[in-house]
């Protein structure tokens, strides 16, 4: 019996793993629609990369960012983005997560206004995972979604009224090597965003409401002004409406945060609002300034968004959100709840409340959290200082300089900040490799960005000889020494038995040449893809 296959069109070829139901989601139909993005969009993708690295040398060389000259215009100008549909008006608590097909039930039915479903940093990009994926997402849209877990003798199914749906793809950064379109691999920003629109515009606008998106890790407007035209003309070779697709823009890119106003203006008739991005953000801040030494970050851990830098950024992007009429969205929660261990919880609590607090009371319209634990908390804080559904109308005359954005936190580097770097890091790209892109760590949901955050500032730190809060300076050998201290001690935890399943060893080593390379790695996946595809 020959074996079955996918149907392709012209010049498209799927090198992935044939499985069930993969071909009606890969259906030749949605294989032109991708190809045809591609071909049209991909040359400007690949240019608006070169300019990251032309850009880039610049920083490196001591040019510090700035508010662009040739854009004061429409930062002066009065004008305002598209008005939010009904079903995103009220955004107050938003929950991320992967698009696995339990957690994505899970997600909706937890009480949240919004779920995202994360293709991006939530989730490993195996072949499987993206497809089955956007199967999952199709099915959640036409409510038939379900999942048994015979293992627990339980049912997974939604309730009558879930979270709305926000998806988000892969960045510009990324390709999906499993489509080749005319012998190359396609964007995976097209692949996750294209696949999801043909399937299910139809579906969301019979429920009253559309396709939504986040897009993640622009550094700059012609980027929004890439994810514009890609989004005209899909909307146009569907015969869907100017407006029908809707997104929301994470400001997680220190470059990112010059341009607020100019992000806006290029997506002002499809995007909704920003998204303050802040494990992101500080790894871009530590990436794009790795080769300058008055730039040096303290431990992950005192990088808080009570730090000026940090906070003049949140409030930088609730000011000039509200006056273009678009929803400020806050950042990450990323604690989870212990069993058993109600002092752990307790100061788990507490630090989520007085982050939402802070987010909704500087103006922000709602705020993420990572696990359904904590939406009960972040929706009480939200009830109590925004009764309306959201705080638009709300300006408070902010205003941020390039000092503001640019001056580093202070704090102290420490030994345990070094350990945790390498014990985080190591212990997410295991996840990683082994296909999860979400990971429960010491309490905390990581996910992609908090790896990259690890690994950059080890990077920053070995290359600056950064001295610690003892006095001792952070050298090849003082890593390489901690970095023996780590595995001996997460080999101890793991077994021998379980040694070689848990792809530790294989972390460990990716996460050692990103640390020791001459040459700073602009993100772990692309290595680490190679890993796995």
């Amino acid at each position: 019996m020959t074996a079955p296959s996918f149907s392709c069109p012209d010049g498209v070829t799927i090198t992935g793993a044939y499985a069930p139901g993969f071909a009606d989601i890969l259906s030749p139909d949605a294989l032109a629609f991708l190809a045809d993005l591609h071909r049209r969009f991909n040359p400007a993708r690949e240019a608006l990369l070169q300019a990251r690295q032309i850009r880039q040398k610049e920083l490196d060389n001591g040019q510090d960012p700035g508010f662009r000259a040739e854009t004061a215009d429409i930062r002066a100008g009065d004008w305002k983005v598209r008005p939010a549909p009904a079903d995103l008006q009220d955004r107050r608590v938003e929950i991320t997560g992967p698009v696995d097909r339990k957690m994505i039930i899970n997600a909706l039915n937890c009480g949240a206004k919004c779920f995202m479903a994360d293709f991006e940093d939530a989730s490993s990009p195996y072949w499987e995972n993206m497809v089955q994926g956007q199967i999952n997402l199709r099915d959640a849209n036409t409510r038939t979604i379900d999942f048994e877990d015979t293992a627990r003798g339980k049912t997974y199914a939604l309730n009558a009224d879930p979270a709305v749906l926000l998806v988000r793809p892969r960045g510009w950064h990324m390709v999906e090597a499993h489509m080749l379109v005319d012998g190359e691999p396609i964007s995976a920003s097209l692949f996750d965003f294209g696949l999801y629109l043909f399937h299910n515009h139809a579906a969301r606008k019979a429920m009253n409401s559309g396709p939504y998106y986040y897009l993640p890790k622009l550094e700059n407007a012609d980027e929004a002004r890439l994810w514009n035209m890609v989004i005209l003309h899909a909307q146009a070779a569907l015969g869907l409406p100017v407006g029908t697709v809707r997104a929301t823009v994470l400001i997680e890119t220190i470059m990112a945060s010059f341009e607020i106003d100019e992000i806006l203006y290029a997506l002002r008739d499809h995007i909704v609002g920003l998204n303050c991005g802040r494990w992101d953000y500080i790894f871009s801040y530590i990436k794009r300034f790795a080769k300058r030494a008055n730039r040096l970050l303290p431990d992950r851990a005192e990088v808080t968004m009570a730090s000026p830098f940090m906070h003049a950024y949140s409030r930088l992007v609730i000011e000039t959100c509200h006056r273009r009429g678009a929803h400020a969205i806050g950042g990450m929660a990323a604690q989870i709840p212990v069993k058993g261990d109600n002092a752990a919880n307790d100061a788990a609590f507490a630090k989520v409340r007085a982050d939402k607090e802070r987010e909704v009371k500087d103006g922000h319209d709602g705020t993420w959290v990572a696990h359904p634990g904590m939406v009960a908390l972040a929706m009480e804080v939200f009830d109590k200082y925004m009764p309306a559904a959201n705080q638009i109308e709300r300006l408070n005359g902010y205003s941020a300089s390039a000092d503001h954005l640019l001056t580093p936190s202070t704090g102290a580097i420490t030994l345990g900040g070094v350990r945790t770097n390498i014990e985080v890091g190591i212990l997410y790209l295991a996840s990683w490799l082994r296909g999860q892109g979400a990971a429960p760590i010491h309490n905390l949901m990581e996910d992609a960005a908090t790896a990259e955050i690890s690994r950059a500032q080890l990077w920053q730190w070995r290359v600056h000889g950064a001295k610690m809060d003892n006095g001792t300076v952070i050298d090849r050998a003082l890593l390489q020494a901690e970095f023996a201290h780590v595995l001996d001690a997460l080999k101890a935890q793991t077994g021998d038995e379980s040694w070689n399943d848990s792809r530790i060893e294989d972390a460990a080593k990716l996460m050692q040449s990103l640390v020791f390379d001459d040459e700073f790695a602009e993100f772990l996946t692309l290595p680490a893809y190679e890993l796995i595809k």
